[in-house]
């Protein structure tokens, strides 16, 4: 595709709109790493250096080696992910990955560095997230208080992640981030949160349409019902998503996990009911995290959550309203 028109926004900036084509052969702009030089800073691609591995390949994190500084320059730690050449999947993920993220400048997404491509090898170089993912955080942590996110911190990652999707969604060509959960937000070193793994986003609907019939793909617990139920797919469908993780980040509790209580392994199904009733709802917060929030505050996070969740993807709020009520929440 030759003709590409990239977008980045200012973070101290409301909206800004500008027409995104998004391509289906590697930008030209972003640096193209040559496969022998990735291969020899990850040491062939050491176990030691893995950062974590899926179904589409491994990530792996890179020293500081004169090497190093000058592929990605001083002080920059990157991370490198290298797909399964096998995998059809995985091409699909590389395609998505440079056509999204090397398109795409936001302060809460993930910055795409470059890319290898050489014979059947497809890698992607990433910056570094000191912080890991949201996932490990809120459920992989010790259980110690000092160990727990607390409640400002966790605004604060809802509203860096709100922000990153409200950015895809205000595009004139609206993109569909599709898989939205807590191991696809990315944090540094104080709590900045990226929205990461474009693998699987979606372009939105066009003209008059308000949405794309796509095959069903995403997270079982975090994927909305309209979509998983028809095929539908819209902004609104990312909304449910946030919804979820929001409910997570309330409570300390993964959205599925059947060695809880039996009523308790689907969070939402137990949570809704409690989340209506202000005398009930502390049942749901996470105790660790008792005592740094108003009842206010925890009434409106409780009010917000089930708007996302709304089986009615119409009468779910936008992004940009998320972002709003969020930013209330916090200066409580």
């Amino acid at each position: 595709m030759g003709c590409l028109r990239c977008q980045s926004v200012d973070p101290n900036a409301n909206r800004s709109r500008t027409t995104i084509i998004i391509p289906s052969t590697p930008v030209p702009y972003l640096k193209v790493f040559k496969f022998y030089d990735l291969k020899i800073v990850t040491k062939n691609f050491s176990r030691d250096m893995i950062l974590g591995t899926g179904g589409f390949g491994s990530v792996y994190r890179v020293d500081e080696t004169p090497l190093a500084e000058t592929l990605f320059g001083s002080g920059m730690d990157v991370a490198i992910k290298k797909l399964n050449p096998q995998s059809q999947q995985g091409l699909q993920e590389w395609q998505a990955e440079v056509a999204f993220l090397g398109c795409l400048s936001h302060p809460n997404l993930v910055k795409l560095l470059g890319y290898c491509l050489e014979d059947q090898e497809m890698l992607l170089v990433y910056e570094f997230m000191e912080g890991g993912s949201l996932d490990n955080l809120l459920f992989r942590m010790g259980d110690s208080a000092t160990d727990t996110l607390s409640w400002g911190v966790r605004l604060k990652i809802a509203i860096d992640s709100a922000r990153g999707l409200a950015f895809l969604h205000t595009l004139d060509k609206q993109v569909i981030f599709r898989d939205f959960k807590a191991s696809n937000i990315l944090l540094d070193e104080n709590y900045n949160a990226k929205i990461s793994d474009f693998g699987i986003a979606k372009l939105g609907p066009s003209g008059e349409n308000t949405h794309v019939t796509t095959r069903i793909m995403g997270t079982f617990g975090y994927v909305a019902p309209e979509y998983i139920e028809t095929g539908h797919l819209s902004v609104k469908s990312d909304v449910y998503s946030f919804g979820v993780l929001l409910l997570e980040m309330m409570s300390g509790l993964r959205v599925l996990d059947n060695n809880r209580r039996q009523e308790q392994r689907n969070l939402i199904n137990w949570a809704k009911p409690l989340l209506l009733n202000k005398k009930k709802l502390e049942q749901v917060m996470d105790a660790q995290i008792k005592g740094q929030y108003s009842s206010k505050a925890a009434i409106l996070a409780a009010k917000l959550t089930l708007q996302c969740l709304n089986k009615k993807h119409k009468s779910r709020p936008s992004m940009e309203e998320v972002v709003a009520i969020l930013e209330k929440i916090i200066a409580m």
